[in-house]
């Protein structure tokens, strides 16, 4: 068979293209030799006639040579079929696993078909190129330049299987944030710049409330100022002086956040630097959550030491 083709339409279908075992508790019997041979030339009749018509559609379709047929099966293909794909040049899979079969539609077009009747031109995907490459021990099929993908697969190599670990965890990361950008539709300010923000504005809003309540929110301004202190601290720069020079530049009216290779103010709308908005707002909604859980412990805890302590004498 073919291993590089180009300009490929995809066949995906779970069809058996094989001679199939029996159910179990099944017996045949044959009276003679000839009732036998003519029970498996039918058998192979019908796995030539749905090979038939696969090799049929790949006529009708590729009138041109510079087109190729690619069947990828999630069932089995026996060895007569291949020969009589490979006699046509038409580079065929089987056993495919189920996920993939579900994935090869989304990315290349067409759909997964169940049954060879009314098979048509509508069912079949297309592919750029398609070719076999083995890497180790292991051989992989990558169908690459589909039109309009819905799915793909990211082949990742390392020396390690720590490494490995790192570079999915990364890719899947970065996958997330963009699907979070879309599904918001919106972007903050990254690199602590909607925090240094957050809390000019809330020390602003503390100066109108009077009474308790002022202390709350000069707590929750400060927790704020966590994240560019951390980002700070963890890039080897004075965290105190840092948080200074950014509270000086957002008081000139400038959107700013913490440049992690020289630790001074930068535009983060510039440089490109935003975090997810549904991340934002969730870890400040969990974290008050949280807060406030911690102290109603801490409440109930203090108010069952008053409540069993003894009564003080006179």
């Amino acid at each position: 068979m073919p291993k590089n083709m180009k300009n490929c339409y995809i066949l995906t279908c779970n069809v058996s293209l094989e001679l199939e075992k029996a159910v179990d508790n099944v017996v045949f019997q044959y009276k003679t030799a000839e009732g036998r041979e003519e029970f498996v030339s039918q058998e192979r009749k019908f796995i030539d006639e749905r090979c038939g018509k696969i090799i049929a559609l790949k006529r009708q379709v590729c009138e041109n040579k510079d087109f190729g047929f690619v069947i990828i099966n999630q069932k089995g293909i026996d060895p007569p079929s291949l020969q009589m794909f490979a006699n046509e040049g038409i580079l065929a899979l089987r056993r495919a696993k189920r996920r993939n079969m579900e994935r090869c539609p989304l990315a290349c077009g067409g759909m997964a078909v169940n049954s060879l009747e009314d098979l048509s031109k509508d069912a079949l995907g297309f592919a750029d190129q398609v070719y076999q490459h083995k890497l180790g021990e292991e051989s992989y099929t990558f169908l690459e330049g589909v039109k309009n993908p819905f799915s793909c697969t990211i082949l990742m190599k390392g020396p390690t299987k720590h490494i490995i670990e790192q570079i999915k965890d990364a890719i899947r990361d970065g996958v997330r944030a963009v699907k979070n950008t879309f599904d918001d539709g919106y972007v903050v300010p990254g690199g602590g710049a909607f925090e240094i923000a957050a809390h000019s504005e809330l020390m602003k809003y503390k100066d109108s409330v009077s009474g308790r309540p002022k202390f709350g929110i000069q707590a929750f301004a400060d927790a704020l100022l966590v994240i560019p202190k951390t980002l700070a601290a963890n890039s080897g720069f004075d965290v105190i002086e840092s948080i200074l020079k950014l509270q000086e530049a957002y008081s000139k009216g400038n959107i700013v956040g913490i440049d992690v290779q020289t630790g001074e103010p930068f535009s983060p709308e510039t440089e490109g630097v935003y975090d997810n908005y549904i991340v934002t707002r969730n870890f400040i909604e969990n974290s008050t959550v949280m807060a406030i859980q911690l102290l109603l412990v801490d409440g109930v805890l203090k108010a069952g030491k008053a409540k069993g302590a003894a009564p003080a004498e006179d």
